[in-house]
């Protein structure tokens, strides 16, 4: 397409525009990766620590949150998925050179969240009622509706912030994201510190603290993304609805919108059957998963940034060099894995003991469980889901959002969910049914990944032949 009208970015832009469509491949992924991975991790031991501060209250505390998370982000998955759809369209277009696309697309996106969140918060009122219909235990009801529903504020926070974060990821400006978590995350644990060590509150302010953190990012994010004259600010007179704006958000969005809550409704479910090994056993699976997340989320961090230098590649017309971008990744991310297997199964004794501290004392049983279910989570989940992460950047960036949730589908309601039935009714195993059938399903899940990838690189080939 003919690049007409340049002027509508900024000089920062149009070099990343260059550099990510030209440049360096390796240097391109690592530059904008590496940030992207930080953030991811950064973000996730902030996760962590609030579990070991909710730990801190107690084991049933701890367990409460890990559960409530999910059924958070069951609606979160709502405001996530329009963000990585429409993010992913926002940079097609840029690398296309359609910079009023990008404006026009940036600025409805920015208007459908608004519609969302007074969705969300019309639900504040029926909370109690919500977490009964899913199956929510009620001693989990009892200590944490409090917490959910102000955690519900700060998931409506998340909307707009998990937009501008894509916007700024799509831009290559993942260094600003970085800087910007990186404060919002110290003044999250200053603030939750204070809250449960300084006043020995409940998890109530573990909540709360969250709300006060999304809200300095919002407003980061308004001054960013409303105040300028460029393609990446938002502009009333921009906002459009029609269909060439919005189904082509929309249909890479709403998969993404199911498989995200799809997936935390399948994990809500495990963590529903783990409960037959009591509540303990809830807690020991959350925590396992965010121990696993601190390679994880490395992963899903260069995922995430590949998935953004393929669609602009592909805007661009180059997919052989969107092809090299998933295979760089695939190195990438299963070094990640391994190094991080590695890595975590040597220090698991001092990481868990960490967890297994409370006010009421050392749980040496809980630290067990922990590890006991940690070796067979972080056996399939390290490489295999580094694998997983590589093929669902390819899938992300040609826009194959349909067969990314076909593969989380299947590793949550085939992999997972009959498994761990199986497993509870056929079996006289404990609580380590729980690991294995997590590793079990993301082994499987990387394997099903890799099978999709080999037909869809097969077809994309083919289709450049066809070109030639």
């Amino acid at each position: 397409m003919a690049n007409n009208n340049t002027s509508a970015l900024s000089e920062k832009d149009k070099k990343f525009r260059e550099f990510a469509l030209n440049g360096n491949l390796w240097k391109v992924i690592f530059y904008v990766c590496i940030p992207l991975s930080v953030f991811q991790l950064i973000n996730h031991l902030f996760n962590i620590l609030d579990t070991m501060m909710a730990s801190h209250v107690s084991a049933i505390a701890v367990s409460a949150v890990a559960y409530l998370t999910q059924i958070q982000n069951m609606i979160s998955a709502l405001g996530m998925g329009l963000a990585v759809g429409s993010s992913l369209k926002i940079s097609e277009a840029y690398g296309a050179g359609d910079y009023k696309m990008v404006k026009k697309r940036l600025s409805t996106l920015i208007t459908i969240c608004t519609g969302l969140s007074c969705f969300i918060l019309l639900m504040l009122p029926f909370v109690p009622t919500l977490l009964k219909i899913l199956g929510t235990p009620s001693d989990f009801i009892e200590i944490g509706t409090k917490y959910f529903v102000i955690t519900l504020i700060s998931t409506v926070l998340s909307f707009f912030n998990n937009v501008y974060i894509a916007i700024e990821r799509a831009r290559g400006n993942s260094k600003r994201i970085l800087r910007l978590n990186m404060f919002v995350i110290i003044l999250k644990l200053s603030i939750t510190a204070f809250f449960i060590y300084g006043l020995n509150a409940d998890i109530t302010m573990i909540a709360v603290a969250s709300v006060i953190s999304q809200s300095f990012l919002l407003i980061m994010a308004v001054k960013n993304l409303c105040f300028g004259d460029n393609a990446f600010t938002f502009s009333r007179k921009a906002i459009s609805f029609k269909r060439n704006i919005v189904m082509p958000m929309l249909n890479l969005s709403l998969p993404v919108i199911i498989e995200k809550m799809a997936f935390a409704f399948g994990k809500t479910v495990v963590n529903s059957m783990s409960k037959e090994y009591g509540s303990t056993t809830v807690g020991a699976l959350g925590i396992s998963s965010n121990i696993n997340g601190t390679v994880t989320q490395l992963q899903n961090g260069f995922q995430d940034g590949g998935a953004s230098i393929i669609s602009q590649n592909l805007g661009a017309g180059n997919k052989k060099r969107a092809l090299e971008t998933f295979w760089k990744l695939l190195i990438i991310e299963s070094i990640i894995g391994l190094i991080g297997y590695i890595l975590l199964n040597i220090f698991i004794e001092p990481i868990t003991y960490i967890f297994a501290n409370s006010t009421e004392g050392f749980n040496r049983e809980f630290q067990l469980t922990i590890i006991k279910v940690f070796r067979y989570d972080s056996f399939g989940g390290c490489v295999p889901l580094g694998v997983n992460a590589a093929v669902m950047a390819l899938l992300f960036g040609f826009g194959k959002t349909k067969l990314t949730l076909l593969c989380n589908f299947c590793r949550v309601f085939v992999f997972r969910i009959p498994i761990l039935w199986a497993l509870q009714n056929f079996t006289s195993l404990g609580s380590e049914s729980v690991g294995i059938v997590m590793g079990l399903s993301n082994i499987l899940t990387a394997l099903l990944a890799s099978v999709v990838a080999f037909f869809v690189i097969r077809n994309i080939k083919k289709d450049m032949k066809d070109k030639e």
